[in-house]
């Protein structure tokens, strides 16, 4: 369950950070209020999946799929642009998350 948990709040996390540049600085009340609510859930899930998993493993994968999450989100909703140092530095955080993950087990 914790897995589900984690994965959920890394979704969250996708979503909290999507809002948080979709509310204009606050701007917008709506997107604020559905940012501030995913933040609080995300940061539940993440709270749950700890409760039985690494804090380390746990951590390291919401903000691994969050990163390169977010940074997709960013290319393909608000134009930002991918170039291959990104692209690699998005690739450098997959391999160290599934690092860690391997050498945490």
């Amino acid at each position: 369950m914790a897995w589900i948990y984690l994965l959920a709040a890394s979704v969250g996390e996708i979503l909290w950070t999507y809002t948080l540049k979709a509310s204009e600085g606050f701007s917008r009340p709506w997107i604020s209020v559905v940012n501030v609510t995913t933040m609080l859930v995300t940061a539940w899930l993440l709270a749950l999946a700890t409760k039985t998993m690494p804090l380390g493993t746990a951590y390291t994968i919401w903000t691994g799929f969050g990163i390169v999450g977010t940074v997709a989100v960013s290319v393909a909703l608000f134009g930002e642009e991918m170039n291959p140092g990104k692209f690699a530095a998005m690739a450098l955080i997959v391999v160290g998350t599934v690092m860690l993950k391997f050498v945490e087990s």
